[in-house]
């Protein structure tokens, strides 16, 4: 829903109902993972996709037929239809789609949701899809607060809106989108109700140290895969925002320092691209003592093995120094920055969903692992 943020909250503040498919469930070889969303108006303007053009036609149609009737409908697209060649999903994967009516009456706290997301601010939506519940009751779900209800007037709906919101924080602080089995009453240990949690955590963070012009294209690939990219040196000269447009945030302070100063968690990749040991060392010496989940660092081979001296000499052991990956990226044959940006965001990719690293063409088995 993110990505069709903008046109979906234009559609809502003018008061109109309109279609939201949003992939709950995927199977084997999918192209959008869960999440992925796909917004029709009620005059049949288009945002977004759930399938890379596979099955949207269909998904349109169903769309408009539920802003007619107001009522969600959750539909499975792929092999096992019988109209599989009709939709087009030809992929071989399978997506359960979740298709809903939404306005101000049907969702009320849409503009909180919407507020949430522009601000960064951590929101989870679960609704029900599947089972003995009202599909399409969803319930808000914020790290101190919540809203709405998955089983509206039940007895019992204090019990499972409890077992919801204790896994939907939980998924939040991940970054983690997917399904969530109950009893009807919210008991862990059956699967009658299936609940999709959609996680809108703030974006992950990459952290660009070095204000070169490798620097930039970093910043440019980080900013298209979706990161919130600060820019670091301290060099104050070259550290400025008209050199790294694409940056959120341009800093100018002692790259260690700073890395000091700010929240590092596993989400959070680390790009050292000074190779300069009087910047590098005591940076990784801080980076490589944080959770990040993602440390590089660039240079040749012997600045390497300098670096790996220097920063044994100060203390660090072998368990710290294997997280480091450097030289940076994969081996892409790169030489400009904008091809070394894209070995970078390769590795980056690779290190998310587990990927060899290797040509499609000389692998088998599903192209897109599994999306947690």
């Amino acid at each position: 829903m993110r990505d069709v943020l903008d046109d979906i909250v234009r559609w809502y503040e003018t008061g109109e109902t309109f279609g939201l498919a949003t992939v709950v469930n995927t199977f084997r070889s999918a192209p959008r993972p869960p999440g992925a969303a796909m917004a029709v108006s009620a005059s049949g303007e288009v945002a977004g996709s759930v399938s890379g053009g596979c099955v949207e036609g269909a998904v349109y149609e169903l769309a408009q037929s539920v802003i007619g009737s107001g009522e969600p409908v959750l539909r499975r697209y792929g092999v096992s239809d019988d109209d599989a060649f009709a939709v087009g999903l030809t992929c071989g994967g399978i997506l359960d789609i979740l298709v809903e009516p939404v306005g101000p009456a049907s969702f009320p706290e849409f503009g909180a949701v919407a507020a949430s997301i522009a601000a960064r601010e951590p929101v989870a939506v679960a609704t029900v899809v599947a089972g003995p519940g009202q599909i399409g009751a969803r319930r808000i779900v914020w790290p101190d607060r919540a809203a709405g209800s998955l089983a509206p007037g039940a007895s019992y709906a204090g019990r499972l809106d409890d077992a919801v919101d204790d896994d939907a924080r939980g998924m939040l602080a991940q970054g983690l989108t997917g399904q969530r089995h109950y009893g009807r009453e919210g008991e862990r240990r059956l699967d009658e109700l299936t609940v999709f949690v959609h996680s809108f955590a703030p974006p992950p963070h990459l952290l660009v140290f070095g204000a070169i012009d490798f620097a930039a294209a970093v910043a440019r690939i980080g900013k298209f895969l979706g990161y919130h990219v600060t820019v670091c040196d301290a060099r104050g000269v070259f550290a400025t925002p008209k050199r790294f447009p694409d940056a959120d945030e341009v800093v100018v302070k002692w790259p260690h320092k700073f890395l000091g100063e700010i929240e590092v968690d596993a989400r959070t990749a680390i790009c050292v691209l000074t190779h300069d040991p009087k910047f590098d060392v005591p940076l990784l010496e801080v980076a490589l003592r944080t959770p990040a989940g993602y440390i590089g660092a660039m240079g040749s081979r012997r600045t390497h093995d300098d670096r790996l001296k220097r920063l044994r000499e100060a203390g660090l052991g072998d368990a710290e120094l294997a997280r480091l990956r450097s030289p940076i990226g994969l081996d892409l044959g790169a030489r400009t920055p904008e091809e070394t940006a894209v070995s970078i965001a390769a590795e980056l990719i690779q290190l998310r969903w587990g990927g060899s690293g290797r040509p499609l063409t000389d692998t088998s088995g599903r192209i897109h692992g599994e999306t947690g």
